[in-house]
């Protein structure tokens, strides 16, 4: 399809410019928080604040996509971050930065269901994983130079960098404004009869466990992220300049599998496979990351687990909009709120394990790997009942 040809290298650039923008204030966060009096636990508030609005607001989002199409919705998500960074570079008062943050993640919420639902719009169904797939890509690569640009600019103030994701957002605002296209017809807007019945009929049937299947695999996920600097430290003695190198190198290899292996996996061997593949692989590099005891097989184990991980979501998202009877934006959305429920969760879970012991977080990495593959096949067979008795 010329108009998918079109539009989604138009998206990687919008989804890498966004996440750009917001790895940017990662690693400069922390400091800045503290500079205005921040304490540790009201660090963590300020940080789970944001993903508490994405997991409201995410279906929300979704759903106000169906009705008055992607584009308008895509524009509000990235002029919401963009005033968020602002507000945040102008803030002189924790208040200031709390509501920096809450505006953000209730407008940030739209970017994210919204261009995964575009994408499902301008894709057929054999395509679908590799649409997905570049999209996958275009946010880990964001996260790969976004926190190395942020580490830079901090040097010269740690306002800096909340300005410059501020910039990036403008200029990302006016690449969708001027050469991206809506892509829902205005004869398929606002199908769904009232937001509840969109939400009921989204949580329906089959496809229902496929949304807490993504929840366990967020969850684990974002437990490893949470831990694994201290594991590291503690196992091989690695420091921040050494877990930034190997973050690096798990976020290219997800991005190259996302981008390049995806879409040709699906289209061969179907999104019901490529998941269950991804799942047994991130299970394996859980296993692995427990011999972790110096920075190459730390980069090793964690790239085989991020390849793994990388698959995954795509894949959800791509078997989601193919079979749910909700409107693309009411089935992104709603995938969103879960991956924000897992990440939630997931960091004072992991933390709360690790205190018990250092290796618990990544066993029950596996733990929630076997549960989450166990989830694909009672779907699956669901899923199989349902066309047998059609």
């Amino acid at each position: 399809m010329l108009e998918t040809k079109r539009a989604l290298p138009i998206l990687f650039a919008v989804m890498f410019l966004v996440m750009v923008g917001f790895g940017i204030i990662i690693p400069v966060m922390p400091f800045y928080a503290e500079n205005i009096g921040a304490s540790p636990l009201e660090l963590g508030w300020l940080m789970a604040v944001y993903s508490l609005m994405q997991l409201i607001f995410a279906p929300v989002w979704g759903r106000v996509s169906d009705r008055i199409g992607r584009k308008p919705v895509i524009m509000i998500g990235i002029s919401g971050l963009a005033l968020s960074f602002i507000l945040m570079g102008l803030s002189s008062a924790l208040w200031m930065l709390f509501a920096a943050r809450v505006i953000g993640g209730i407008l940030s919420a739209a970017n994210m269901p919204t261009v995964m639902a575009y994408v499902a719009d301008i894709t057929s169904a054999e395509d679908r994983g590799k649409g997905m797939g570049v999209v996958g890509a275009a946010t880990g690569l964001g996260f790969v130079f976004g926190p190395a640009l942020g580490g830079v600019f901090s040097k010269m103030s740690l306002s800096i960098p909340f300005y410059i994701a501020g910039i990036l957002s403008l200029f990302t605002f006016f690449l969708v404004l001027f050469l991206l296209k809506e892509s829902l017809p205005k004869e398929n807007r606002g199908r769904q009869k009232n937001e509840t019945s969109s939400i009921w009929e989204t949580l329906q049937g089959p496809q229902s466990i496929l949304y807490f299947l993504q929840l366990f695999i967020s969850l684990s996920l974002s437990g490893l992220e949470a831990t694994f600097a201290y594991f590291a430290a503690v196992k091989a003695g690695l420091g921040a300049v050494e877990l930034g190198y190997i973050f690096m190198i798990m976020g290219f290899a997800g991005a190259l599998v996302q981008g390049g292996l995806v879409g040709r996996m699906t289209k061969r061997f179907g999104e019901g496979i490529v998941i269950q593949f991804g799942i047994i692989i991130s299970a394996i590099g859980f296993g692995l990351i427990l011999l972790v005891d110096n920075f190459t097989t730390a980069a090793i184990y964690l790239t085989i687990f991020g390849i793994g991980n990388g698959v995954i979501r795509p894949s959800v998202s791509a078997l989601l909009t193919k079979t749910s009877s909700a409107g693309h934006g009411s089935t992104t959305g709603l995938l969103s709120s879960f991956d924000s429920l897992g990440r939630i969760a997931g960091p004072p879970l992991g933390g709360w394990l690790f205190h018990m012991a250092i290796g618990l977080p990544y066993i029950s990495g596996i733990i929630l790997s076997i549960l989450a593959f166990m989830l694909y096949l009672v779907y699956n067979a669901q899923t199989k009942k349902l066309l047998s008795v059609r």
